[in-house]
């Protein structure tokens, strides 16, 4: 596994979900990345930015709400590193799209070497494994031929699968319990073996909190990333900032 080596000040959000209907959040998300761009040394984006990527192919003509988005982010990765990382809601995210922005894909999962030592960072939905339908789903969208085949069709086609795709996913969570939906023990334990770090930053899961575990007689820590909404009800959102210090949590009025 290759490690990214970065140091200073890290900071890193995720599932902040934009699209059309979420013009708040991309407000407070737009905030959130020009302190990035003034304050930290590289920004950490580990999926599900947007709530549906169809294909890179659609920035070439894109709507409104997401030629504002990228134009942020654009302008963020013109001042400091920007990692983009694929999420089960667009992973579809490409090297079109990152070159077009000025940022980088995020390898999954990253290793990286920050100031307060190596840690794993990744989206975290390869860790839900007890939920067996989304791991199949999962498996077949990651597969380059499927891909292939959907990035085929038409525009207006991709965007009714897609559609159609989150409507079964909402459908299918209610009947679901949230410790299915949630990350299972032995596959965080077994990621931290394989990457030997003793920190794994993930998201995902809209569950953000500091789990410390013991793995093979070691303390281990799993941090999970806040998910984002300013649209719906209170507010929500927020990142993490890594550093020599270690790491911290920040509410999203903190950015405000």
């Amino acid at each position: 596994m290759n490690k990214l080596v970065l140091p200073g000040s890290l900071w890193l959000a995720s599932d902040v979900h934009l699209g059309p209907a979420t013009p708040a959040t991309a407000e407070a998300f737009m905030g959130f990345l020009q302190a990035a761009a003034e304050e930290a040394d590289a920004l950490l984006l580990p999926g599900d930015i947007f709530d549906a990527w169809i294909g890179d192919d659609v920035i070439r003509a894109a709507p409104p709400w997401l030629a504002q988005a990228l134009q942020a982010i654009k302008a963020t990765a013109a001042r400091i590193p920007v990692y983009l990382g694929r999420g089960n809601r667009d992973f579809l995210m490409g090297q079109e799209l990152a070159d077009a922005l000025g940022a980088r894909l995020l390898p999954e999962p990253a290793l990286v070497e920050s100031d307060f030592g190596t840690l794993l960072i990744t989206h975290g939905d390869e860790y839900c494994t007890d939920d067996a339908a989304y791991q199949q789903f999962r498996a077949m969208v990651r597969d380059p031929r499927w891909q292939a085949q959907f990035l085929a069709k038409s525009i207006p086609e991709r965007l009714q699968m897609a559609q159609q795709a989150r409507g079964e996913s909402m459908a299918a969570n209610q009947n679901k319990t949230m410790e299915i939906m949630d990350v299972n023990a032995q596959a965080v334990e077994a990621a931290f073996r394989d990457s030997g770090v003793a920190t794994i930053v993930h998201g995902h899961t809209h569950r953000p909190d500091r789990h410390v575990l013991v793995v093979d007689g070691g303390k281990r820590e799993r941090w999970v990333l806040p998910d984002w909404d300013c649209d719906h009800g209170a507010a929500r959102g927020g990142w993490l900032v890594i550093d020599r210090d270690g790491l911290q949590f920040y509410d999203l009025d903190a950015a405000q």
